[in-house]
């Protein structure tokens, strides 16, 4: 037991990071502020106050998908480092590999996999072909944000410029309204 004396009170670490644990959890499975405060018997501002102190930023959840993309790693880094949360980036080559690389069930597993990812953010910029932004569309039944880096069928690597995509990315952070 970690247990530290403040003036004349012996105070038990452990059991504050459970609670604190405890918190997070419920907030995070859905629960309000205020649900969460009376299911643990605490004060609701309690419940605001520690996720203040732990947040990294407020916004949308943010999914970038695209392909095919000539500086994948450079837009990867640029993305990872303005805290875009799932990030599904292809040059041609790996395009071609993901295929080849699977068996059909597999594929068919693996696509159904990302496409329940991609649902899962609020929102979702995906760089392609007119064809396959429209797919996207269709696909995941909620707006997408269209890059369009070349008329369908692409075939070869296409550079997109990092600062063009961070412009977007940084809008749909601020435009919290909508």
């Amino acid at each position: 037991m970690d247990l530290i004396r403040i003036g004349d009170k012996v105070v038990n670490k452990k059991k504050i990071f459970d609670v604190i644990n405890n918190v997070l959890s419920l907030r995070a499975s859905g629960l309000s502020q205020v649900e969460t405060a009376a299911r643990l018997s605490l004060d609701r501002t309690l419940i605001s106050r520690l996720e203040s102190l732990g947040e990294l930023r407020k916004g949308r959840s943010i999914a970038v998908i695209g392909f095919p993309l000539a500086n994948r790693n450079e837009l990867q880094s640029a993305l990872e480092k303005e805290g875009v949360d799932f990030i599904f980036l292809l040059a041609e080559d790996e395009r071609w590999d993901f295929i080849k690389e699977r068996s059909g069930l597999d594929l068919f597993n693996d696509i159904m996999g990302l496409i329940t990812a991609a649902r899962s953010f609020e929102k979702i910029i995906v760089l392609g072909s007119n064809k396959r932004v429209a797919v996207m569309e269709a696909v995941l039944g909620k707006e997408v944000i269209g890059f369009i880096i070349g008329e369908s069928p692409i075939t070869s690597n296409v550079f997109v410029p990092p600062e063009e995509l961070l412009k977007i990315v940084r809008a749909v952070k601020e435009n919290v309204e909508d």
